[in-house]
């Protein structure tokens, strides 16, 4: 280990040891992984130093983000959100890898119920559902036979005009790709740009250790899935499509739940009429479903779903 090394492991091991004695668990979806902390009353106070440590694959725990559990009446974006939703008794306030606020997290909402149940916070039988507040809005989740499903809320495009006209909005450049390629930014509550692929092989030749150039990038940054659609594209009703996705504050990661449902907006955008509802996105962690249905205010909106498991339990040294 150099001296920077040495010292960067130094700082990290300070950032946890304030931490001392918090209780932990470990759990992912489809591979896309979390540290999980119950905050029942609200006292926890992490800086993106200390989470970002406690995501650190080395000398931390590891993990894609870190999801606290807390009260909604007890965060400023909770109290916001239970004047429309007063059901919402829990937040899921979701921080990315690097300490970073994140809006939302489709595999970390599954993951994050499935936390709340398995710490005895709240009670969800198989078959029934369960509303929860996050930066982008209330999300409802129905526990599955299969693990749990998500109502992500409407889709939209972050660039209307350009992807109405065009079917694209940029172009996105990566290791790996000799040239850019077009691309098409959808918001599931954050943001995405997705780029189709003619092949496997040139889905595995992407190097995604540096993040993916967008041009013009969405305002607040962008999350990058590279898809490519199976052949043939529907079978026996359904889609199939496989991704690899780069994400904000993180790096490439194993599954993107939203990252799954906005690659299935823009292929079947792209697949035009008569394109299937009913989407298998194949990702490195494993399969997750998508489903486009009718929202009650009249906007399509996208289900997510799929597994959720929690792997360990602890408390910080």
């Amino acid at each position: 280990m150099d001296h920077t090394q040495s010292v960067a492991a130094e700082r990290t091991a300070g950032d946890t040891a304030a931490l001392s004695g918090l209780k932990f668990s470990k759990g992912h979806g489809t591979g896309n992984d979390f540290v999980l902390v119950a905050d029942p009353n609200g006292a926890l106070s992490l800086s993106p130093e200390q989470v970002a440590a406690l995501c650190n694959r080395h000398v931390g725990i590891g993990g894609d983000g870190l999801i606290r559990a807390v009260p909604s009446r007890l965060l400023a974006e909770g109290q916001e959100l239970l004047s429309a939703h007063p059901e919402a008794e829990w937040f899921m306030d979701y921080r990315n890898g690097d300490g970073s606020l994140s809006e939302m997290c489709g595999n970390g909402v599954r993951v994050f119920v499935h936390f709340l149940i398995a710490e005895g916070l709240v009670d969800l039988p198989a078959g029934e559902s369960l509303v929860i507040g996050t930066r982008a809005g209330a999300k409802t989740i129905v526990r599955t036979a299969a693990g749990y499903a998500v109502d992500m809320g409407p889709w939209e495009f972050i660039f209307p005009g350009e992807a109405t006209a065009r079917a694209m909005d940029s172009l996105v450049s990566a290791d790996g790709l000799e040239v850019a390629r077009p691309a098409l930014s959808v918001s599931m509550g954050n943001p995405h740009t997705v780029v189709a692929l003619a092949e496997t092989a040139e889905l595995e030749a992407t190097q995604l250790f540096t993040a993916p150039r967008v041009d013009p990038i969405p305002p607040h940054g962008t999350n990058v899935e590279f898809v490519v659609p199976a052949e043939p594209l529907v079978h026996e009703g359904a889609g199939t499509i496989t991704m690899r996705v780069h994400e904000r504050g993180v790096g490439e990661t194993q599954s993107c739940g939203t990252g799954a449902c906005a690659a299935a907006v823009a292929i079947r955008h792209w697949a035009g009429q008569g394109a299937p509802d009913t989407w298998n996105v194949h990702v490195p962690g494993g399969v997750v479903g998508v489903k486009f249905f009718l929202g009650p205010e009249g906007h399509e909106h996208v289900e997510l779903s799929g597994p959720a498991v929690i792997v360990a339990s602890g408390t910080l040294s």
